[in-house]
């Protein structure tokens, strides 16, 4: 392979981290409108209800699983579906309904740090003085953004109830990341795939039970599901995996933190505002995560 075939490689896969995060992003802005007419329940299980067939027909012509061999993985995905993408984003959408998506998002770039605390609870993954001082910068961060630039009124008034999902949604994410290091032996769009049927299978019955199958009527909100069941479901992991073929996993992983700022420029793009508060803890959040995960990027080739 020649030094060019290399770099149009990762300029392929660089433009599509882009691509896989911007989808992410839309998913907050979109999914903030969205929950004003719809509960976060019939949110999430109708995403991933749309999700489902796209990602089985890839999953059988992408990756040829052995169905048989998934059928038997399959109690052994049932946990982390339920954590990751079943809870993290039944909680995104219930904090939407309480906070912007400027600020849910910005909570959510704490997300690899407390990854890493877990981690070396768990794991006993050691964690570097670096990574310390970065994870200490990122809390500080998020709490600057909970209290508006005034740490001393959480002790007064306390979180908001947005926040408190927010929080709520990555410690489920974070349980996620831990749990899904056990290896299943499936392939990555299999894996999802398979979630992905777990987690319609799970919701189905509280969804019948509530209110019965609803079907959107206005146009604006089926195009807001049939782009969330779509992009960020099936686009961004399938561009996410090829990405990573093409760039390091550890190079890919600074990329999550474009979620926050496609978030924000969506958001202030759409005329909602950003104030300072969430400027600078946004800034101390993603510059903690950046030095919490610096000695993986750096010994990356």
């Amino acid at each position: 392979m020649t030094d060019t075939d290399v770099r149009h490689g990762t300029l392929f896969g660089v433009l599509a981290l882009l691509a896989a995060t911007l989808f992410w992003a839309g998913n907050y802005v979109i999914g903030g409108a969205a929950v004003a007419a719809i509960s976060p329940l019939d949110l999430t299980a109708l995403r991933w209800a749309i999700a489902l067939v796209p990602l089985l027909l890839l999953a059988h012509f992408l990756e040829r699983p052995d169905w048989r061999s998934v059928l038997r993985a399959w109690p052994h995905m049932i946990l982390p579906a339920l954590f990751g993408p079943l809870a993290y984003n039944f909680l995104l959408y219930s904090a939407l309904e309480h906070t912007t998506p400027v600020n849910a998002s910005l909570i959510n770039a704490f997300n690899p740090a407390l990854i890493s605390i877990a981690a070396a609870i768990f794991l006993r993954q050691r964690l570097t003085p670096i990574a310390i001082g970065g994870i200490a910068g990122a809390l500080a961060g998020v709490l600057w953004i909970l209290s508006n630039g005034q740490p001393a009124t959480l002790i007064a008034h306390g979180f908001g109830s947005g926040d408190v999902l927010m929080v709520a949604a990555i410690t489920t994410w974070t349980i996620y990341t831990i749990i899904g290091r056990r290896k299943t032996g499936l392939p990555p769009v299999t894996a999802t795939a398979v979630q992905c049927l777990t987690v319609v299978i799970s919701t189905a019955p509280f969804v019948l039970v509530t209110h019965g199958p609803h079907i959107p009527a206005d146009p604006g909100l089926v195009w807001s599901l049939i782009f969330i069941g779509l992009f960020p479901s099936v686009a961004s992991f399938v561009l996410w995996n090829i990405a990573l073929t093409k760039i390091p996993p550890a190079r890919a992983g600074v990329f999550l933190n474009l979620i926050t700022v496609f978030t924000v420029l969506i958001s202030v793009t759409l005329g909602q505002s950003l104030t300072l508060a969430q400027g600078i803890g946004g800034i101390m959040v993603l510059l903690g995560v950046f030095h919490t995960n610096i000695n993986a990027f750096r010994k990356t080739p």
